[in-house]
């Protein structure tokens, strides 16, 4: 199950579980549609995979699946990739 990350791990924007904006790689790297297409050229910058929009999970199963709280951020930021 996805984690659905809470956060752009590059400039730490919020990506609540049913954005649109948000990407993820096969590592489940999360990165809003922004950084992924622009800064980072649509390649992960942790494995050098690339990115494909993150599932929506129905609001309906969030109180069973939450999703993470955990947020991730790149100290270096996007620049850095």
């Amino acid at each position: 199950m996805l984690e659905l990350r809470p956060n752009c791990e590059c400039c730490d924007r919020d990506l609540p579980f049913d954005s649109p904006d948000a990407r993820i790689c096969t590592f489940e790297c999360t990165f809003c549609a922004d950084c992924a297409d622009g800064t980072l050229k649509g390649v992960c910058p942790n494995c050098g995979g690339g990115f494909v929009p993150r599932p929506i999970r129905p609001a309906r199963l969030m109180a069973k699946y939450p999703a993470s709280t955990k947020r991730v951020l790149k100290p270096e930021g996007c620049g850095a990739a």
